[in-house]
């Protein structure tokens, strides 16, 4: 009967936490010039969540938002990706750290140059969220855009 209920539980759990998605993403090219691109990702952060910034200094803690790029040689990254939002850096009582996060909104943006024939520009990104109780696994997002 224990395990019965544990199991219950569980599946209860997992269904609620699935159901939970706090943090929207969209995307979007920017054409610069012929040969440089800005790839533009945005965040709309549910009220009394936070979306951690790419930059962490310690090893320990949350899972900072990355992006990682396929490997198409005709696509260059020119330095990291910008971030840009709502954001807040300060001790965080759950990690026993300073961190720095986005509330609201958050905009990453990373600037490609182009060699002819790229026509796409593919990948994920990696982020984790929290509220000030319980933060939801690292997930990972694919996304796909056209260079026009």
């Amino acid at each position: 009967m224990r395990a019965i209920l544990t199991l219950t539980c569980l599946l209860v759990a997992t269904f609620v936490f699935a159901q939970l998605e706090p943090v929207q993403w969209s995307f979007e090219v920017e054409k610069l010039n012929d040969k440089e691109y800005d790839i533009i990702f945005s965040a709309d952060i549910d009220r009394g969540w936070a979306l951690y910034s790419q930059f962490m200094e310690a090893s320990h803690g949350p899972i900072p938002t990355s992006f990682e790029f396929s490997g198409d040689s005709r696509i260059e990254l020119i330095g990291d990706a910008s971030e840009a939002g709502h954001k807040h850096e300060a001790y965080d009582e759950v990690f026993g750290m300073k961190l720095v996060k986005y509330k609201g909104k958050a905009r990453f943006v990373q600037r490609v140059k182009v060699e002819n024939g790229a026509e796409l520009v593919s990948g994920y990104l990696t982020y984790m969220t929290c509220d000030d109780k319980s933060c939801l696994p690292p997930e990972d997002v694919n996304f796909e855009l056209a260079l026009e």
